[in-house]
């Protein structure tokens, strides 16, 4: 199951309270202060870890802790301090502060955030001890842990989203072109949660591919289950627009693209820019000359340039998906790696 936010209350440990302690030895009634500081308290930290692909955990724990720090103790021995507790995450996930809507952190792989930190601890007596005041009878109690509700969120990391009205071939193309197993059906909205899969090109080129869920019209106004998915695409880095050859509804391909640009121009201008190919799909289903025709009407139609290509492609038969591939990888080659920033 595909978990994409969940919403937990996070607790860090207090600091442990100095020592209030005099030493006493058989000769030295008045050895003076040796009272140890606290320990300080855990931290609950997030963790992008490339073992975990979902948030699922968090939706059944919605409470995470760390310990508090250990009190001082005599003989100048300091308390211990606890350890931290590791939220473990898949990269690409946000962090929000539930009450403010400020978003804390946008994880990249390999990074950490501090959620809620640790209280430090107190000090111990032996630290105000002076020529003044030669038996301080003062510690400072160890400070409180932050505590906080925060929302997770996470957004899928992937080389190439497939977008497409419900039944444009998306499920099928990933299966024949990945190892992935997503369910496939003669009927709309048959994928329910974004899919993930790796194309293998050979050698040590692979592309990251994720299907997302059907989009409709009206989705960037929440219609259909294409709203809470198109912050995925937002992710990836190229997008491959799949349109049927021949609708089975009977509707115009070039509609149902230009319903799909819409929508992502509505959800966000810059997602509307990010490059993409355009994909005929199902193509086993129409004559060539019908497929040459509806690919001329589209490079008519959207006035495409020389170097703007539209592929034709068959996931049953297999006809088009190597070129498919190497155009994709082609055109991520020509991309710089994206920042982990908000807009990304």
């Amino acid at each position: 199951m595909f978990v994409d936010e969940a919403t937990i209350k996070v607790k860090a440990g207090k600091g442990g309270d100095g020592c209030v302690s005099f030493y006493r030895a058989k000769y030295q009634p008045k050895g003076g202060p040796d009272g140890g500081d606290g320990g300080n308290g855990g931290s609950v930290i997030a963790v992008a870890d490339n073992n975990v692909n979902t948030l699922v955990e968090y939706r059944g724990h919605h409470h995470w802790s760390a310990d508090n720090g250990e009190q001082g103790k005599s003989s100048s021995m300091h308390g211990a301090s606890s350890d931290d507790v590791a939220l473990r995450v898949p990269a690409g996930t946000l962090i929000y502060d539930d009450t403010t809507n400020e978003l804390l952190c946008d994880l990249g792989p390999g990074e950490t955030f501090v959620v809620a930190k640790g209280g430090k601890g107190g000090l111990g007596n032996e630290h105000f001890k002076s020529s003044t005041n030669q038996t301080p009878r003062k510690a400072t109690p160890g400070e409180q842990g932050e505590q906080r509700t925060v929302r997770l969120q996470l957004k899928l990391i992937a080389d190439v989203g497939l977008v497409g009205l419900p039944n444009a071939g998306k499920s099928t193309l990933l299966q024949a072109m990945t190892r992935a197993n997503p369910k496939i059906a003669d009927y709309p909205f048959t994928t329910l949660s974004p899919q993930l899969g790796i194309a293998e090109l050979g050698g040590d080129r692979k592309l990251v591919i994720a299907d997302i869920p059907g989009l409709i019209e009206g989705a960037a106004e929440g219609h259909g289950l294409g709203h809470d998915f198109l912050k995925h695409i937002e992710r990836t880095r190229v997008i491959s627009h799949l349109i049927e050859a021949e609708p089975t509804d009977g509707s115009s391909p070039l509609d149902n693209y230009n319903k799909i640009r819409a929508e992502l121009a509505a959800y966000s201008p810059v997602l509307a820019e990010k490059p993409e190919v355009i994909v005929v799909s199902k193509a086993d289903l129409v004559l060539e000359e019908d497929q040459q025709q509806l690919v001329r009407e589209i490079r008519s139609k959207l006035q495409l340039g020389r170097n703007d290509e539209v592929l034709v492609i068959s996931s049953a038969t297999r006809q088009g998906l190597k070129e498919l591939q190497e155009m994709l990888w082609s055109m991520l080659s020509k991309k710089p790696e994206p920042g982990w920033t908000e807009d990304a």
